[in-house]
């Protein structure tokens, strides 16, 4: 949901050309599925299109490539930076470190939860994506 979302609003922002947004996971169960369908129907139902994601494994790689990387839980944040050097621990962060409300926690799974579980996922990445682009913004600017 947040690869998604967070596009969109990198991509309203005008910053197509500055920000690449990629997503994955540290499990590799998934790979090239699409999403969950309870969370493709709340993003579409909130007009995003949620057929373009596909999961991918995390590359080591990334850390590299990118100047942030961002991680939804903690096992998450702790198993990319077992992958990091020291030099690349600083480019990796939870995602609600830019969570205006709450920041610095968990995005929850609601893959065993009801429908309100992703609903309430998707409003905690729609304005945590919104602070993360507008800090963008600032230090693109």
């Amino acid at each position: 949901m947040a690869d998604v979302v967070l596009g969109e609003h990198v991509e309203r922002a005008g910053l197509s050309g500055q920000v690449t947004v990629n997503s994955c996971g540290t499990g590799d169960w998934h790979i090239g599925q699409p999403m969950d369908q309870r969370a493709a129907a709340t993003l579409a139902a909130a007009g995003f299109d949620p057929t373009r994601h596909r999961a991918r494994l995390f590359d080591p790689g990334w850390l590299e490539r990118h100047d942030l990387v961002l991680a939804m839980d903690e096992q998450n944040l702790a198993d990319v930076l077992a992958a990091a050097t020291s030099a690349h621990q600083g480019r990796v962060r939870l995602f609600r470190d830019f969570d205006p409300i709450g920041t610095g926690g968990e995005v929850p799974d609601p893959y065993y939860g009801g429908n309100a579980g992703f609903e309430e996922v998707l409003a905690m990445v729609e304005r945590t994506s919104a602070a993360l682009v507008s800090a963008l913004q600032q230090d693109l600017s």
